[in-house]
C-alpha cells in the first residue's frame, strides 16, 4: 500500500508528516512502520513521525519518536505540524492543535511560528552523569520530562550516543537531557539527548525547559525573552507573567511524495 507523506523540520529537528484525516490509513501506527520511516539509510530519515488525524472537529498530532515509542509532546514538531495544516489543509492562524499534553495554540511570528507551550512544572533538582562525570540538573516538565544541566563546555557532554545516566525513580520512563552553556545576557546554547531519538539537532520542549531553568537561575523577571541556540539554529523562548511558555522558531516543509514503507 502506498500512502502520502511530507518531510519537514524545525531548527533541523526533522519529521515525517503522515496525513491521515479519518484514521484509516495508519490506524494504530506500528513501531515497525515508524522505525522504517525514520531510518536514515533505508527510510526517509527523521527524528520522529507526526500523524495528522482529525479529532473532535479539529486536528490531533499523534507523535512518535524515531524508535517507535509514543511521546507526550514535541515543540519543534508542533510548529511543523501547524505549517502542514496551514499550507496543505487551509487551517488559519491562530490555530489550536490537540496533543497528548493538551491543546496547543500556534500563531504566526513573521516568517516563523510561535507556540504556546503551556505552564511549566519545576520539580526540583536531580543529577545526570556522562562518562563518570556528574552535574546537578533542574527537573522541568513541559508535558514531557527534562533534566537541564549547566556545564562549562558543550563538549563536556561527550558523544551522547547513549542516554546520560539519570535517577530511574525520578524518571521512570526516561528523560530528555539538556546540557547548557551561557553565551551572554539572556542567551544560552544547548545540546540535547532525547529519549527515544538520541542526540538531535534541536528540541523545542527542551529549549523551553532550558529557558525556564535559566530564568530561575538568573532570578529573571517573568516576561524576559531568552535566546536558545541549538545545533540546528535558534529558538526564542519567553516565560510570561501569566505562567505560559511561548516558543518562537522556524517550521519548514522540504518535500512531499508517496511511500510504501
Amino acid at each position: 500500500m502506498s500512502y502520502p507523506f511530507l518531510k519537514g523540520h524545525g531548527t533541523e529537528n526533522d519529521f515525517v508528516v503522515l496525513p491521515d484525516p479519518d484514521g484509516t490509513v495508519h490506524g494504530d501506527l506500528s513501531v515497525e512502520r515508524v522505525r522504517a520511516l525514520c531510518d536514515r539509510r533505508a527510510g526517509l530519515g527523521a527524528d520522529g513521525v507526526l500523524r495528522a488525524v482529525r479529532q473532535d472537529g479539529g486536528w490531533f498530532m499523534d507523535y512518535r519518536n524515531s524508535d517507535g515509542s509514543v511521546s507526550e509532546m514535541c515543540g519543534n514538531g508542533v510548529r511543523v505540524f501547524a505549517r502542514y495544516l496551514h499550507d496543505h489543509q487551509g487551517e488559519p492562524f491562530p490555530m489550536r492543535i490537540g496533543t497528548r499534553d493538551g491543546v496547543k495554540v500556534l500563531d504566526r511570528a513573521g516568517d516563523e511560528l510561535t507556540a504556546d507551550m503551556g505552564t511549566p512544572e519545576v520539580l526540583g533538582e536531580t543529577k545526570v552523569s556522562v562518562d563518570g562525570r556528574s552535574w546537578a540538573a533542574q527537573h522541568v516538565s513541559m508535558g514531557n520530562p527534562h533534566a537541564v544541566a549547566f556545564v562549562d563546555d558543550l563538549a563536556d557532554a561527550g558523544h551522547l550516543l547513549e542516554a546520560p545516566e539519570h535517577d530511574p525513580e525520578v524518571y521512570p520512563h526516561g528523560v530528555n537531557v539538556e546540557f547548557v552553556v551561557r553565551r551572554g545576557e539572556h542567551h544560552v546554547a544547548m545540546r540535547v539527548h532525547e529519549r527515544g531519538a538520541g542526540e538531535t539537532r534541536s528540541c523545542g520542549t527542551g529549549a523551553c525547559a532550558v529557558a525556564v531553568a535559566t530564568a530561575l537561575a538568573d532570578g529573571a523577571p517573568r516576561g524576559t525573552a531568552y535566546r536558545v541556540d541549538v545545533p540546528g539554529g535558534t529558538l526564542h523562548v519567553t516565560w510570561t507573567e501569566d505562567d505560559r511558555v511561548l516558543m518562537t522558531g522556524p517550521a519548514v516543509l522540504v518535500a512531499e511524495g508517496e511511500t510504501d514503507l
